[in-house]
């Protein structure tokens, strides 16, 4: 990069990151001033006694510093034992960074390399910015398949998940759900020069989320919304097993089930290093479980399907628009039944 570009500081936390990981690295590291990656587990996951990753992601980041970090940009944080939350493990990586710009991701998040150069020029012309949020596309059951719906549109389509922050000395993380960074003052940086994820998708930028498209990867969410007290553990199975594994709910598809979505193929170009991938899985030089297809691209097939998902992709906007009305109205109905069923209770009391 141009002496002129401004010093990006990757930052994740990583647990059972195979087979990402080291494509990931390989992604972002043409364009990083540093990579701070916080390894190891929070109480609940599935992990080793010690509180490290099962499938040897450790082992990879230091092969990876070992033999493809000729520039030493790569610090691998990480302890004996669990970290105590997600926060704690985000903070670990934020208070050793260094850049201009704190870029959080994940190893399964993904920007193709024209896409980080977009954001990286964006920066460069626009010094001011605090923040900027990035549109996703979620990968459901494969790499050809994506998962959409009104959830994901009230969320990413409008101000989209931040994950780049100003940064340098002062700067704090304070929080993993949301991602969320002070300045000096302790202004959050939300309430400076936000940069949406609408603008970010005008430009063509948008990332890849390869969050739900191995089996393994599903069962081990399942297993860490089991041991914590926060999941719906009941409701996490259910959607495993009837919404994930077995499609019996094609307009259900998120985990988020209380409002539409619904599966379409991906239209676009996988990342050089996730192409590399599929490559490997379909020659067999990466073993990795796949989950059967047959029932999406039967779906997919149908009549039916495709125009009832393009209705709600149209009707999605009216309602989001709609909403807030809509919620003060189940509001006035719910405190109207609440005052009947006192009033009949007192009735019924009085007539006693």
């Amino acid at each position: 990069m141009p002496r002129s570009d401004p010093k990006v500081t990757f930052g994740m936390i990583v647990l059972n990151g195979e087979p990402f990981i080291g494509p990931l690295l390989r992604t972002i590291y043409p364009f990083a001033y540093e990579i701070i990656v916080a390894e190891g587990a929070c109480p609940g996951a599935v992990a080793t006694e010690d509180g490290h990753s099962v499938d040897g992601t450790l082992d990879v980041l230091r092969r990876f510093c070992r033999d493809e970090d000729p520039q030493n940009k790569i610090q691998v944080v990480t302890r004996e034992g669990f970290w105590n939350e997600k926060t704690e493990e985000s903070i670990a990586f934020a208070e050793r960074a260094t850049g201009d710009y704190l870029w959080v991701c994940a190893a399964d998040e993904f920007n193709h390399p024209r896409d980080i150069e977009r954001v990286i020029d964006f920066l460069r012309a626009n010094p001011e910015v605090d923040m900027v949020s990035l549109p996703w596309v979620n990968f459901w059951g494969g790499f050809e398949y994506v998962v959409d719906g009104w959830n994901l549109h009230r969320v990413w389509r409008r101000t989209g998940i931040p994950r780049i922050f100003r940064w340098g000395p002062g700067y704090r993380y304070v929080e993993h759900r949301p991602d969320t960074v002070c300045d000096p003052v302790g202004r959050d940086l939300r309430g400076g020069a936000w940069v949406t994820s609408r603008t970010m998708a005008g430009l063509g930028v948008c990332t890849l989320h390869y969050q739900l498209v191995f089996p393994e990867q599903v069962s081990q969410k399942i297993a860490y919304y089991g041991r914590v007290d926060w999941a719906d553990l009941t409701h996490s199975e259910r959607w495993a097993a009837e919404h994930w594994f077995a499609l019996r709910h094609p307009f259900h598809l998120h985990r988020e089930q209380n409002l539409p979505s619904w599966l379409q193929r991906f239209q676009g170009e996988h990342p050089p290093e996730i192409a590399r991938m599929i490559r490997a899985l379909a020659d067999g030089t990466l073993d990795m479980r796949m989950r059967p297809t047959a029932d999406i691209e039967a779906l997919l097939a149908t009549w039916w399907y495709p125009p009832a998902r393009a209705a709600l992709r149209a009707l999605g906007p009216i309602y989001l628009r709609c909403q807030p009305a809509l919620a003060r109205l189940r509001g006035q109905v719910a405190l109207k039944s609440r005052a009947r069923r006192l009033i009949s209770a007192g009735t019924k009391l009085f007539k006693r």
